[in-house]
């Protein structure tokens, strides 16, 4: 994928740093995750322009209306969709073109019709509950693989955070408090530009299901002193100096979830948002935890936490569960 190219040349020194400080920060506008995705984006457009026998820069939304029935065809969901017209639109503003065809009003008739044929309900991953989370967590092996797997679900669940967060984050980036422990979120998908937010994690009352004793216990089993919290453990019980990849997280929950007994179909339906979303739902639940409350810990928009107030309330307002039966 192109990018904005900063055409001024100058032979004063002064100058030319400035310009590879302007380069920096376009590289930087846009997550490494999000231009990754957009590189795919382009590549599988890239494709289809070439099957159809039609150039990338076609004037028109005709190219780009085809492409997103395409898409449909091949069961892609609207929020992927969505997500390739605005890489693609992207890519034309940055090959130099005032308008892309992404704002055509043939492709965002079609857009609009895909939208209402195939709805746009997300296809979410299912919360982690505490319960399951008990369960999960007791299954893991007392070994250094399984030391790790129990602190990330814990950690994860306890700070509500997105598995790049999760990932990313470092033994100096904790500060261990009286009541708990420190968290700090150095960047994240609503902070791209690094603000950064504290964390807190309470020690919990069952010593089984305390995030920061099962850390505790990982970090010393690892000799990790320093560097990224959570790493690659290899079958001879090497572990990796570099953090883990933030795709991998889901992958550890679902195999620590097997461990447990857990049904294959409700395996199925976790995912490295699971984490995330079993604190929402938790907090508001059984907590009792408000909007701004949980915002405060897992730094969703508002419009999210609703989502989860919302979820963790149907069956408390329920008419049917005041039946008795």
């Amino acid at each position: 994928m192109s990018t904005v190219e900063l055409s001024i040349a100058s032979p004063d020194l002064s100058v030319q740093a400035m310009i590879d400080l302007a380069k920096r920060y376009l590289e930087a506008a846009k997550a490494p995750a999000t231009r990754k995705a957009y590189a795919s984006d382009m590549s599988d457009y890239g494709s289809f322009c070439a099957r159809i026998g039609q150039p990338i820069f076609a004037p028109g939304g005709e190219v780009l209306a085809l492409y997103i029935a395409d898409l449909a065809r091949r069961g892609r969901k609207p929020s992927t969709i969505a997500r390739r017209v605005a890489a693609i639109a992207t890519e034309y503003h940055s090959a130099g073109y005032r308008e892309s065809p992404a704002s055509s009003f043939l492709v965002r008739e079609v857009m609009t019709g895909m939208k209402r044929i195939l709805g746009t309900a997300q296809d979410r991953k299912s919360p982690l509950m505490p319960d399951d989370l008990a369960r999960i967590v007791a299954a893991c092996p007392e070994r250094l693989i399984g030391l790790r797997d129990a602190s990330i679900v814990l950690l994860g669940f306890s700070l509500g955070a997105r598995r790049a967060a999760l990932a990313s984050i470092e033994v100096s980036d904790l500060e261990l408090a009286e009541q708990g422990l420190l968290v700090n979120i150095r960047r994240d998908k609503e902070d791209q530009e690094q603000h950064g937010r504290k964390v807190p994690v309470a020690f919990s009352a069952h010593r089984e299901t305390c995030g920061i004793r099962a850390l505790a216990a990982w970090l010393e089993a690892a000799n990790i002193k320093n560097g990224p919290l959570f790493r690659a453990v290899d079958r001879h019980g090497n572990v990796s100096s570099r953090a883990l990849e933030p795709g991998s997280i889901a992958r550890i929950l679902k195999k620590a979830a097997r461990r447990s007994g857990m049904p294959e179909a409700e395996v199925a339906k976790l995912g490295g948002h699971s984490l995330r979303a079993g604190m929402a739902t938790s907090a508001a639940a059984f907590g009792g935890a408000n909007e701004r409350e949980i915002a405060a810990i897992t730094g969703h928009r508002s419009r999210e936490v609703k989502r989860y107030i919302r979820d963790a309330n149907l069956f408390r307002a329920s008419a049917a569960g005041k039946l008795g039966l």
